[in-house]
């Protein structure tokens, strides 16, 4: 979670300036391929709606030629099929500012049973905030994958059993 887009040093949620609120995925592309990710993306949100405010744009930042290459034929392949006009903006990133920290994994925070076990593994804030096994766990903390993944998960996320069965439980509640 963070800031993006805008000319601003330094924005924060408060004093965004002309940023919009963004989210930065690292990814391995010997497992999964920019364009797989970019499907994901353009099936997760509406990219044909108008952005009424800068805060809440729909943005695609672009790190590279290929990845802007890959942007605009994903896009003009849904323009095609869809007969609309994509309104999601693909532009190059400059700068990805993380936001403050109590916007960093807010599902897990709101766990604390959990969140603190994910401490004691990661005392430094940024590390945590970098975390792929606290990137899940909050993802399935905030109702997002199957049980199935959840379930391939769990003994991976350095968890004890007791707060494995603790997420299954939540995440069977939502």
């Amino acid at each position: 979670m963070g800031y993006a887009g805008g000319k601003k040093p330094d924005p924060s949620y408060y004093n965004l300036g002309d940023h919009t609120e963004s989210l930065q995925v690292d990814f391995d592309p010997l497992v999964v391929s920019y364009g797989e990710l970019l499907a994901e993306f353009w099936k997760g949100h509406d990219p044909f709606a108008m952005s009424f405010r800068r805060q809440y744009a729909s943005i695609l930042f672009f790190h590279d030629p290929d990845q802007e290459q890959t942007d605009l034929e994903q896009a003009a392949e849904l323009e095609k099929k869809s007969g609309r006009k994509v309104r999601t903006e693909i532009r190059k990133l400059e700068r990805f500012y993380p936001a403050e920290d109590y916007h960093q994994k807010f599902a897990l925070k709101g766990t604390p049973a959990i969140y603190d076990e994910f401490r004691g593994l990661f005392p430094r804030e940024e590390d945590l905030v970098a975390s792929t096994a606290a990137a899940r766990a909050n993802g399935y903390l905030g109702g997002y994958g199957t049980l199935e993944q959840l379930d391939q998960d769990l003994p991976m996320l350095g968890l004890s059993s007791e707060s494995q069965k603790l997420l299954r439980e939540l995440f069977l509640s939502r």
